[in-house]
């Protein structure tokens, strides 16, 4: 049989895209065949010696027919012991595993689409089956106890991997890395332990087209329809296998400078044009020498671990909050040191360190982990140069959101705009945003150098609220990089913040189970304090906190020696000989060194493994149709075309988020004023602006007041308006003024003399008088139905008075 050579086997960018898996077995081997497209391989695993695990990899390609050869061939030569069997089909090798007795193989068997990126897609593991790979093997009691200790990790809740795209690194390094000096991110490999007897995981040269990480943590993905575009948010978090375990059996930092609760987190913000990552020709685009590069993907990763000094909390009490020890008081801060030059080493410099712990507590708690993490930032940072120090920025989140007199979400925002200024995030083309006149546009793709690190005391319910603020105003400059913004920040009451949030919060419970077994007690509404937070999580919230209780007290145990058994963590004495690095020298120095990329790394390109005539023939298989989308929101109208940027309510007051919002005064001093860049709205879009609200025209209203002086003038003839008895009767109308004074003075005797003297008498008592005196409007004629019955020339003008005196008393 004549040896093929596959055409990408001379390529080293070329990643596993083995996809197709089958199991045959003799009495003596397994055969696995795996195929992508047209071409298979096989791997044999010998059977004979149940104490070894005898794996070797077939060199050869095969096509389908001589596969098929190959396999007749095993089954004609094994006929005397029973021939060749099939077994099943499954989806991926998940590794081996020896406990007392031999070895077993773990199988994937099903598998569900939770992602898509460049066309590489992302599965999510739903069911494992675990085979006996001798083939006489006999299980005592004790092998049959460590079994079911193994499979208490489940690897059905969380467990994620992908043949074509490396999952256990950030997308920054999968584009800028060429795959010849890329090695796997074993940290995140959760089946490192499982893989290792069978290949090699520390060489990327010749590594094995059959090993198939799988990462523990979370991932979510979500598309943004913005009229004739589609955004894609993706949401990978990464947790190290490194000092995993339960709640309160892995606190602080161990000698090796692992942190427990470590998780890094991978904001993803792309626009796909083609299926494709993209291109790396400049030809493509003149005014770049990059060409448009990986354009369309933005990242932004966040990391969040416990705080790295050596502390632990005694979990023998029946207590929900056992206190807190400081286990090892080391003057060189040994944990925390190795600890932060791994970062250094994996990120860069800067290291922002946002630390969210109680600063004032009636009993000492939190607080001591406070001053030791001061302290212990305080001395490291004394050695590195100036403009590669670490900011520590410790911020008591709890007692913030308990007062009200802070903008939580706001502080928070303005923390990782600080960051961002100095980490800035990954961009893989030039910069497609509009600018100003007189500016020049970035032609180069953006790098993120460094990290933003969170942490609370458990690293769950502050942490995750504060890393989904800090996402949100990361996730407005990607879009903003990606020019769908004018300006990169986002209004909080908008559907792309609605997705975010929701995927933040699945985010945050996931991670919660993993480490705690219950899911977030406290949510970003909590720190918003919204009045779903006030009124409707109580109940949730008190039922979680005695789920965490019991789980902690009673299940952990189990949970951590299942969790060890799997990760092939053996248990260790303690030792006094530590090693330790030099006490000032404490980092590496070739870890301060800026990222430089000459050019983006080739990305494989699995079109034949993407384009699947019988997938894409049905939109119900397509995941890209089914994704959630913002177009699925139940209350959301059909006929509705707003923007998914665009926030739901007229005004935001005073919000944060807005473009010209004034700055805020609760922003602490540690904070650095960012100036928003210059709307560049049109004028015609400002005149067709909403009419202002209600409350902004009220509050105008009083602060600014119009037509003072004439209000001036009607509250003085308010204060002045006679208070007497009839001034409490019912006034007419306007034109009957004049009429009602002049009553109200001959009642009380005024200009009754000049009454009298008039020569001209009343003709009719019946017609309103005016001018100056009586007469002036009145007849020649005698008074009619008068008191006295006298003609006009009577001069009898008391006895008139008296008439009009009880007339108007009538």
């Amino acid at each position: 049989m004549r040896q093929h050579q596959d055409p990408s086997e001379d390529d080293p960018n070329a990643l596993n895209s083995l996809s197709k898996f089958t199991l045959f077995e003799t009495k003596s081997r397994f055969y696995i065949t795996a195929s992508t497209s047209d071409t298979h391989r096989v791997l044999k695993i010998d059977r004979t010696d149940p104490t070894s695990l005898n794996v070797t990899e077939d060199a050869t390609t095969y096509d389908s027919n001589e596969l098929d050869l190959l396999l007749r061939m095993v089954q004609d030569g094994n006929k005397s012991q029973g021939g060749l069997e099939k077994v099943l089909e499954f989806h991926g090798i998940v590794g081996f595993v020896r406990l007392t007795a031999g070895w077993y193989l773990v199988l994937i068997t099903k598998r569900s689409v939770v992602g898509l990126l460049g066309g590489h897609y992302i599965y999510h593991c739903d069911e494992t089956t675990l085979l006996t790979v001798a083939n006489k093997a006999e299980r005592t009691a004790q092998e049959t106890k460590m079994l079911n200790t193994f499979q208490q990790v489940d690897l059905t809740k969380n467990f994620y991997f992908s043949y074509s795209y490396d999952i256990t690194n950030t997308l920054q390094t999968n584009l800028t890395v060429p795959a010849h000096d890329r090695l796997w991110n074993t940290r995140f490999m959760w089946n490192h332990h499982l893989l290792s007897p069978a290949f090699d995981l520390e060489e990327p040269k010749g590594r094995s087209r059959w090993v198939l990480p799988l990462i523990h943590g979370f991932v979510d993905q979500a598309k943004i329809n913005v009229f004739t575009r589609t955004v894609y948010l993706t949401l990978i978090a990464r947790r190290s296998r490194h000092y995993a375990g339960a709640r309160f059996l892995t606190r602080g930092a161990n000698e090796h400078g692992h942190v427990a609760n470590e998780v890094e987190t991978e904001q993803i913000v792309s626009e796909p044009l083609a299926t494709p990552f993209g291109t790396r020709a400049a030809r493509m685009h003149p005014w770049s020498e990059f060409g448009t590069g990986y354009g369309g993907y933005t990242s932004f990763v966040q990391y969040r671990g416990s705080i790295p000094v050596t502390w632990h909390q005694e979990s023998t009490q029946l207590t929900a909050r056992p206190p807190i020890e400081i286990t090892i008081k080391d003057p060189f801060y040994t944990p925390a040191a190795k600890h932060f030059d791994d970062l250094l080493g994996r990120y860069g410099a800067p290291i922002y360190i946002l630390n969210l712990i109680k600063s004032r507590e009636t009993q000492p708690r939190e607080s001591k982990l406070l001053f030791e993490y001061g302290q212990c930032v305080a001395y490291l940072n004394q050695f590195l140069p100036e403009d590669k120090k670490m900011r520590y920025i410790a911020w008591d989140m709890a007692q913030a959101a308990k007062s009200g007199h802070q903008d939580v979400m706001g502080v928070l925002e303005d923390v990782c705009e600080e960051s961002l200024q100095a980490t800035k995030f990954f961009h893989g083309g030039p910069a497609r945003n509009e600018v100003a006149d007189g500016v020049a546009r970035r032609e180069k793709p953006l790098l993120q150098q460094g990290i933003l690190r969170v942490n609370c005391v458990d690293c769950l319910d502050r942490t995750n609220a504060a890393q989904f603020a800090i996402a949100k105003r990361a996730f407005g400059h990607q879009l903003y990089a990606l020019g769908f913004l004018a300006t990169p920040y986002l209004p909080f009451a908008c559907d792309a913040v609605d997705v975010l949030t929701e995927m933040y919060h699945d985010h945050g419970d996931t991670l919660a189970w993993q480490y705690t077994g219950s899911a977030l007690v406290n949510r970003v509404d909590t720190y918003r304090r919204t009045k779903a937070a006030q009124w409707s999580s109580h109940s949730r919230d008190l039922l979680e906190n005695i789920r965490r209780f019991y789980n902690n007290s009673m299940l952990d145990a189990d949970k951590q020696a299942a969790i060890n058994l799997f990760l092939g963590v053996e248990p260790t004495l303690p030792v006094n000989r530590v090693e330790r690095p030099h006490y000032r020298q404490w980092f590496t120095p070739s870890h301060l060194e800026p990222l430089r990329v000459d050019e983006l790394a080739p990305i494989n390109q699995v079109f034949k493994e993407y384009y699947k005539p019988h997938i894409l023939s049905q939109f119900g298989r397509l995941y890209a149709f089914t994704m959630n989308s913002t177009t699925k929101f139940a209350g959301k109208p059909k006929n509705d075309i707003q923007s998914p940027f665009e926030s739901r309510v007229p005004t935001e007051l005073v919000s944060p988020t807005q473009a010209n919002a004034p700055s805020r005064r609760s922003a602490h001093r540690w904070a650095t004023p960012t100036a928003a860049p210059e709307s560049q709205t049109d004028e015609k879009v400002t005149a067709l602006s909403k009419e202002p609200h209600p409350i902004e025209n009220l509050v105008a209203s009083l602060l600014e007041p119009t037509d003072i002086e004439q209000k001036e003038k009607d509250y003085d003839w308010y204060i002045r308006y006679p208070t007497t008895d009839l001034s409490t009767q019912a006034l007419g109308e306007e034109k009957d003024l004049k009429l009602y004074v002049r009553a109200v003075r001959l009642t009380e005797g005024e200009g009754v003399d000049n009454l009298l003297s008039t020569s001209v008498p009343m003709s009719n008592p019946q017609v309103p008088w005016g001018g100056e005196g009586w007469g002036a409007a009145g007849t020649a004629g005698g008074v009619a139905g008068g008191p006295t019955g006298t003609s006009g020339g009577n001069d009898d003008g008391k006895g008139s008075a008296a008439y009009y005196e009880a007339w108007l008393k009538a």
